[in-house]
């Protein structure tokens, strides 16, 4: 499924657990993956030390040498690193144009509260820009297998969620995950004003249902049973809770076509979720 996987990778403590996460992955199902380490250049800054843009890139090729070491004692995984001038997310999705990829990887901080500070960063542009899907790993090292028993798919019908289902089926079938499809209800009253009378709510929950069918015959095509469960209030909020309930060990969800609108992304379903889960986020191609 992800045979050729980049990793977007810096040494800290997230990329760590993005690699390793990813190393768990091609040991379970083999594959093979690059690290890549980009160095930004700053023409004003280097130009009044360019000692500095050779210093940045020998500590790039140590800092991959040092996972590569690692990887290899670990996991038995030999690695291929690239370190390579440029702002990193555009070194990391131009690398996984080049080879051809089916996943990046990345560590992201996820830190709550300032929001704009981590979708503005190299984790909201490789979203937007990447050719294929993007894993974004928010949780320890040592909780990194490359394995994800329980999955939690955000889905509302669209064709962005149908091809997170069918990519959270496709796990399923390699590790015999369990998935869950979660449909929130909105709030509507909240946004626009009006009184939700009890003809409106069996309305919206027989809704519910038959999109939440859609998902159980999707699946079923796909060889997979699902789980399903509605919930009423903010999308984001609501998967990031069921995520809890349920311990899950991945959310999947479709990319929109964000390609372009970094205000659109900013506030919207993923971005939230992407923050404030604890958990591993796939974002589907």
């Amino acid at each position: 499924m992800y045979n050729n996987i980049v990793v977007g990778y810096d040494g800290s403590d997230f990329s760590r657990a993005a690699l390793k996460e990813v190393a768990g992955w091609i040991k379970r199902h083999g594959g093979k993956a690059s690290l890549v380490h980009g160095v930004f250049f700053d023409e004003e800054e280097f130009g009044i030390a360019p000692v500095q843009l050779e210093k940045r890139v020998e500590l790039g090729k140590k800092i991959c040498y040092q996972a590569r070491e690692t990887a290899l004692s670990e996991f038995g995984i030999e690695l291929e690193s690239l370190v390579c001038e440029g702002e990193p997310p555009d070194v990391v999705v131009n690398t996984a144009r080049g080879k051809d990829a089916d996943l990046i990887a990345l560590g992201t901080h996820g830190r709550k509260g300032i929001k704009r500070l981590l979708m503005g960063s190299v984790t909201s542009r490789v979203i937007m820009d990447s050719p294929c899907d993007v894993l974004v790993v928010k949780r320890p090292c040592g909780d990194c297998g490359g394995r994800f028993g329980s999955i939690l798919v955000p889905f509302d019908g669209s064709a962005s969620s149908i091809k997170a289902l069918e990519r959270s089926c496709q796990l399923s079938k390699l590790d015999d995950s369990e998935v869950s499809a979660l449909y929130v209800i909105p709030r509507y009253e909240e946004m626009m004003g009006f009184f939700k009378t009890e003809s409106v709510k069996r309305s919206l929950a027989d809704e519910a249902e038959k999109i939440l069918g859609k998902a159980r015959e999707a699946a079923s095509a796909l060889g997979v049973t699902i789980k399903t469960d509605i919930q009423e209030g903010q999308a984001a909020e609501k998967t990031v809770e069921s995520a809890g309930i349920l311990k899950s060990d991945l959310v999947v969800m479709g990319s929109h076509g964000w390609r372009g609108v970094n205000k659109a992304i900013m506030g919207s379903t993923a971005e939230r979720v992407i923050t404030l889960a604890s958990c591993p986020v796939l974002v589907a191609r």
